[in-house]
């Protein structure tokens, strides 16, 4: 066994500090997400009144009662809906997560028909299609609750236009990868909304609310002259009856979630085996990774007491602590199941770059999984590290974790900069789940040293041209490039444009890397031969 000693001092006055910061940009955090669930509730009445549940109440029901749920980019789009921090409602018009459904491990999401009558939110498609692609990847069925007035044609964008076909594509993909799509239409599925139903295997409408057509009546005036009612057009009489198109009919929403439920009951689909039942908690308080973080991404900290409070008995196995030991890689279990740990204590070196190359090798050869805890300002300049080949080491560090053939979960706990968050697995490399801290920090480098470097070029410009610059515009130059950098770098931007999963608070780490490992053990446990068939509708 190899314990990792407890060098923490909960009583000093920079844990107290760390503590205080984190514990208020928590509540921030959970302030903004309880401004997104008042402004659906606030449409509680005139969903009642019609005899509807609210998004919110529908995903309750339709999900097990008391089982784990990770809700995934509550943050979604803060401050792009409208410039107000105060006003700004996050979320993206959706709400998405992995929980169970009949014992069935599943990808739930539903669009927020509260706000703006479901209508897609800034950053709600770049939410829908990391749902999608996070259902695809850990073989996940995925259970949808529709009910969207659709694109706002107020922010029309043709991007959004275009790159919305892949939300269509996206559910031909699950169904042909063997993963049941089961949808609720509780209301409207109108223009290309349509085919989020149309390309469900399993369609529940509702009667007397659900409107499914390719032109609504307005639309249809307009084009063809004809006049219909929207039930005569795509009521969930004529769809069950007529067309074809749903295949139950409830009599409301509690009553079609019902159906919902008893479809996943009646699917012949493998339930989760648990996962190694044997396992001691960490010797350590998981409270103490609040103050273990600095507020401020300078100051230096070691990782290896973050990894105490996450990780089995606290028992760590690390791999040449003498090499490149500002990089920090071992093995360890979380609930019982292997995990392969890499992390920083500084900035990656060619020997730190060069162990986590092998390390990340070697647990692919295991076939264990990876999580990346990223604190690090990125990897070493200067001409003594140029010359010991940084650009290869670093390289040869992302060709490793461009090519690993295990999941890799990546967790940004504290700065996560240039180069640094690509070798660490940052969002653009792809790993299986991403998740971020209160109080992380990603950016190509932190705004002093990008205004520096941007003051230097222009000083030099300047020189060749043989015209003296004036300091006040140099000045006023630095703190533009200060400001614009500060303003994107911390998780309240990132994660407003999707650049991860979620933001999670510390104390939850370890309930969170349980799920996603036991997520990632069950889609590799699940058969390729389940994974070729589709439903073929009538």
């Amino acid at each position: 066994m190899a314990i990792i000693e407890n060098t923490i001092s909960t009583g000093s006055a920079a844990f107290q500090g760390n503590r205080d910061g984190m514990l208020a940009l928590i509540a921030r955090m959970r302030a903004l997400e309880e401004r997104t669930r008042a402004a659906s509730a606030a449409a509680k009445d005139r969903f009642h009144k019609r005899g509807q549940l609210l998004p919110r109440e529908r995903v309750a029901l339709v999900l097990d009662p008391g089982a784990p749920f990770v809700e995934l980019s509550t943050l979604a789009g803060y401050m792009f809906d409208v410039p107000d921090p105060n006003k700004s409602v996050p979320g993206g018009g959706v709400i998405a997560g992995i929980g169970f459904v009949s014992g069935i491990r599943c990808m739930v999401s539903a669009n927020d028909a509260g706000i703006d009558a479901g209508a897609l939110q800034p950053y709600g498609l770049d939410k829908t299609l990391r749902v999608q692609e996070l259902a695809l990847e850990n073989k996940l069925p995925y259970v949808q609750l529709v009910e969207s007035a659709g694109a706002n044609l107020l922010r029309y964008r043709v991007e959004d236009f275009v790159r919305g076909g892949n939300i269509f594509r996206n559910l031909a993909r699950l169904s042909a990868a063997g993963l049941p799509v089961v949808t609720v239409t509780h209301g409207s599925s109108t223009a290309g909304g349509a085919y989020q139903t149309g390309l469900s295997d399993y369609i529940v409408m509702v009667r007397g609310r659900t409107r499914a057509f390719l032109a609504g009546p307005p639309l249809l005036k307009a084009a063809t002259g004809e006049v219909a009612t929207e039930e005569e057009l795509g009521g969930a009489e004529m769809h069950t009856q007529v067309s074809g198109l749903g295949d139950y009919l409830a009599e409301d929403d509690r009553d079609a979630l019902r159906i919902a439920r008893e479809i996943m009951t009646k699917l012949p689909w493998d339930r989760p085996t648990p996962a190694p039942a044997a396992f001691k908690p960490p010797r350590y308080d998981q409270d103490e990774l609040l103050g273990i973080m600095p507020m401020d991404h300078k100051r230096p900290v070691d990782m290896k007491q973050v990894i105490a409070r996450i990780i089995d008995d606290s028992d760590f196995t690390e791999m040449a602590p003498n090499y490149g030991p500002a990089t920090v890689c071992g093995h360890a279990r979380i609930e019982g199941q292997a995990i392969g740990i890499i992390t920083n204590n500084g900035p990656l070196d060619p020997a730190g770059a060069n162990k986590a190359t092998h390390f990340i090798q070697a647990c692919c050869q295991t076939q264990t999984p990876l999580l990346y805890l990223n604190n690090t300002t990125g990897y070493m300049v200067g001409k003594a590290y140029e010359e010991a080949g940084m650009i290869k080491h670093g390289s040869k560090m992302i060709q490793a974790v461009t090519s690993a053939t295990v999941p890799q979960i990546t967790i940004y706990c504290g700065a996560s900069f240039g180069a640094g968050n690509y070798g660490m697995c940052g969002r653009g490399f792809h790993p299986r789940f991403c998740f971020s801290w209160p109080n992380a920090k990603t950016a190509v480098m932190g705004g002093e040293q990008a205004a520096e470097t941007m003051a230097i070029v222009t000083e030099a410009a300047a020189a060749r041209r043989g015209k003296p610059i004036e300091k006040d515009k140099l000045d006023a130059m630095k703190a533009q490039i200060v400001g614009v950098f500060d303003g994107q770098m911390d998780v309240f931007s990132t994660s407003a444009r999707v650049l991860d999963d979620g933001v999670i608070d510390p104390r939850d780490t370890r309930a969170v890397l349980s799920e996603v490992l036991s997520i990632c053990r069950e889609a590799k446990a699940r058969s390729p031969q389940r994974m070729q068939f589709s439903v073929a509708r009538p």
